[in-house]
């Protein structure tokens, strides 16, 4: 018989976790790892990387839960490799081969004209493998039934893009882009701009947001670390708010904030505002501020301000 699985004492943590994540592994199993190691309560991610990507993957527990959502609409850019010649069903690696072609001679001239080809805003047909959904259901759920079914173009913008050859028929795709854009796409359209074709062999998210991968860790690092030293790990809630307005509040005010209420005062007009106390110095929530008038949105509770700022009582661990 196998020995009964230890049972894991959760606890409230709060905080934004810059994961690493690796190369096969869904983004859910990433996020409960993590929270298994941090025995944390609640926890949520900052939007999907699939098994086949790595990369910076924001993890967040707690009251980051809350804000989670605004970071979803992040620029990202990410580092792919390209195999040039070959297409394939799904766009990577994992699929089936559809085409082969030669790959022609491709010069820097050839290659610069590309590259600003597709900089700046394009439009891209989702792929089949993705989760977007038509008559309620994902559009991966159409491709594993062999299905395709007619896709509308969606806008999106690249804002930087970076070409270079690394091996005969490989191509390094350096991209900063908008919410929306499929890497795997953007990759199969460059291939077809060069006159081969293409699929990814490889995906790597290297920004997202104000978050580089410099400064995520793995699940084995952090496995490695002490308690206290995973707990070090994490970010500021508000790490999550970082084109916010700032306003701070005093006690009275800050109060009655928590309670929903509007406050006015001499705030220039701002669609997002992270909203502080002055003492003690914590984050309240966001809001928008309109006319002198600062809006709630989302609030963090009294209970979760308190466990923020170690008022609780020490754990036994």
């Amino acid at each position: 018989m196998n020995a009964p699985r230890t049972r894991v004492q959760r606890r409230p943590v709060h905080g934004v976790l810059l994961l690493d994540k690796p190369l096969g592994l869904s983004s859910n199993d990433a996020l409960q790892k993590a929270k298994w190691l941090l025995r944390a309560e609640k926890a949520g991610h900052t939007g999907t990387l699939d098994p086949m990507a790595t990369g910076v993957l924001p993890l967040c527990f707690g009251a980051a839960t809350k804000f989670s959502q605004l970071h979803l609409d992040a620029d990202k850019t990410y580092e792919a490799v390209a195999q040039l010649g070959v297409r394939t069903a799904s766009g990577d690696s994992e699929g089936e081969v559809i085409a082969r072609r030669d790959v022609p001679t491709i010069t820097p001239e050839r290659l610069a004209e590309v590259q600003a080809q597709f900089t700046g805003p394009i439009s891209q047909v989702p792929p089949m493998t993705s989760a977007l959904k038509k008559d309620g259901k994902a559009l991966y759920e159409y491709a594993r039934a062999g299905i395709e079914v007619e896709r509308a173009a969606r806008n999106v913008t690249i804002f930087s893009l970076q070409l270079a050859l690394v091996g005969p028929a490989l191509l390094r795709i350096v991209a900063k882009v908008s919410k929306g854009t499929y890497i795997r796409t953007l990759g199969e359209d460059i291939g077809a701009a060069l006159g081969c074709g293409a699929h990814l062999v490889s995906l790597r998210r290297i920004a997202t947001g104000p978050f580089g991968v410099t400064e995520c860790v793995t699940l084995g690092e952090l496995e490695a670390l002490a308690e206290s030293d995973r707990m070090a790990r994490l970010l500021p809630v508000e790490s999550l708010l970082p084109g916010h307005t700032r306003v701070t509040l005093g006690t009275e005010d800050a109060g009655r904030f928590l309670s929903g209420l509007r406050r006015r005062g001499a705030w220039a007009d701002a669609e997002q505002a992270a909203v502080f106390g002055e003492a003690p110095p914590a984050l309240l929530g966001t809001a928008h501020v309109k006319a002198g008038e600062l809006i709630p949105s989302r609030l963090l509770s009294p209970l979760e301000i308190q466990q923020i700022l170690g008022a609780t009582e020490p754990e036994n661990v």
